[in-house]
């Protein structure tokens, strides 16, 4: 079992006593990787049975209480709940008078900083803002993944030490973020975490109508080294016919997408506009290759032949595969 490194002592907060707003799949993987690094978790409040039985789960013995009841108990809330909820859901706490002065609130969510939870700061809460760049299962799993994760911080300048001791004490690894970063911070990692999902499944189903009896087993590799290269190599590592100016196989992808599933060809052509754009401005597609290419993705993919390259191949090198050369 992997251990995490824990900071020295002097620059542990006390042992705090943990309750959870909202016992989704963050939660209860947060105040759970709290009670390793020494916390007590006393409090939980969930609203559906799926999130009953998930902090009964991953939090035994813990019990479930109305939310204004978990800040009645708890030194550390976590304010674990979707982002549209939690401006009102702060407000609400704060004008109850169930926020104490002194107790740490904190909130999970990417696309705000500390100032939405100002009316609790006003009636004495220490607010941080404490987001993992993580995708969770809401199983004990997540504990363990937490291990390295990346925290997106926003704080006042004063609980800096704070936030960064609990984020170690989770085993990730603290990044700040300023207040008004937020949205663009959040905005990165959903393109590029959240997009990935439904590009990788719609992948699966093209290749199972295609007769892959294992689409994952194909694709695991193939998508493995893609995401290496681009995390080593930025646009360098663009590949395929779209990086090498083969408007006839993107016009015959687009061909085949309509028949088998139009409802991929939007995303698709809005995919291949910004890698064409990419690779030009980095030199990897030829600006004589792209005229032809992009006058495809302006046309929809109707322009071209389907099936031909530019050449009169599969492809303006003459080849079939997804790299057909070294770029």
């Amino acid at each position: 079992m992997s251990t995490v490194h824990q900071p020295d002592l002097k620059d542990r907060p006390a042992r705090l006593t943990v309750g959870v707003v909202g016992a989704g799949r963050v939660g209860p993987a947060l105040a759970a990787s709290l009670q390793l690094a020494g916390h007590r978790p006393v409090a939980v409040s969930g609203v559906s049975d799926a999130s009953r039985r998930r902090a009964e789960t991953m939090l035994p013995d813990v019990p479930l209480v109305p939310p204004a009841e978990v800040l009645q108990r708890a030194d550390l809330v976590l304010l674990t709940v979707p982002d549209d909820v939690l401006p009102g859901l702060v407000a609400g706490l704060a004008e109850t008078g169930a926020v104490r002065p002194g107790q740490l609130l904190v909130h999970t969510s990417g696309r705000f900083g500390a100032k939405v939870l100002d009316p609790a700061l006003r009636a004495g809460a220490l607010p941080l803002a404490l987001h993992p760049a993580m995708t969770f299962t809401g199983t004990p799993v997540d504990v363990q993944r937490l291990a390295g994760c990346s925290f997106g911080v926003t704080a006042p300048e004063e609980l800096r030490l704070a936030a960064e001791a609990l984020v170690i004490e989770m085993g990730g690894e603290p990044e700040w973020i300023s207040e008004q970063n937020r949205p663009l911070y959040h905005a990165a990692l959903a393109l590029g975490a959240n997009h990935l999902v439904t590009l990788v499944a719609q992948s699966m189903e093209l290749l199972r109508t295609a007769g892959v009896a294992a689409p994952d087993r194909m694709l695991g590799p193939l998508l493995g080294a893609a995401l290496d290269n681009a995390l080593r190599s930025g646009d360098a590592a663009l590949t395929g016919p779209v990086a090498r100016g083969d408007a006839g196989t993107v016009a015959a992808h687009v061909t085949e997408l309509r028949k088998h599933a139009p409802q991929t060809v939007a995303g698709y052509l809005a995919m291949a506009r910004a890698t064409a754009d990419r690779a030009l401005a980095h030199g990897l597609l030829k600006p004589e290759l792209a005229e032809d290419l992009l006058g495809v993705l302006a046309d929809g993919g109707h322009a071209g032949q389907a099936g031909e390259g530019t050449d009169g191949t599969n492809g303006s090198d003459g080849t079939t595969g997804t790299e057909g050369n070294d770029r």
